[in-house]
């Protein structure tokens, strides 16, 4: 079992920049993928940015240029930079793993990551 806790999330201005921080514990060995998902009001649950095991990241069409997906493993905790942030981020973001020893790792499908965390709030105002 994998446990996934979120922070730093929070309320902020359009154009403002926040840090999700994500600790993972447990069985982490047992993940090759690592990631973040989020669902605003009224919108399904959409792919940000997910990180390999070998370092390879991806991102949803909406961030690129504007988040950064990295991860301590000395730390077992993931990150996600966010800056210029839009109205449109608001949402409820959730640290997400994907079991096993090898695969791929993408941010097109929600149902391919196998533990969530609670999540952590981020409301951008105009």
């Amino acid at each position: 079992q994998v446990r996934l806790a979120e922070s730093g999330g929070g309320s902020v201005q359009d154009g403002a920049s926040l840090r999700l921080s994500c600790v993972a514990s447990g069985s982490t060995w047992r993940t090759f993928c690592m990631g973040w998902f989020r669902q605003g009001p009224g919108i399904e649950r959409e792919g940000v940015a997910v990180i390999h095991n070998d370092g390879q990241s991806r991102y949803g069409d909406s961030v690129k240029g504007r988040f950064t997906i990295s991860k301590d493993s000395a730390k077992n905790t993931l990150y996600l930079e966010m800056s210029s942030l839009k109205p449109e981020d608001s949402g409820m973001y959730y640290c997400t793993a994907r079991s096993g020893a090898d695969g791929y790792c993408g941010v097109e499908y929600a149902s391919d990551m196998d533990y969530w965390g609670e999540g952590t709030r981020v409301t951008v105002s105009s």
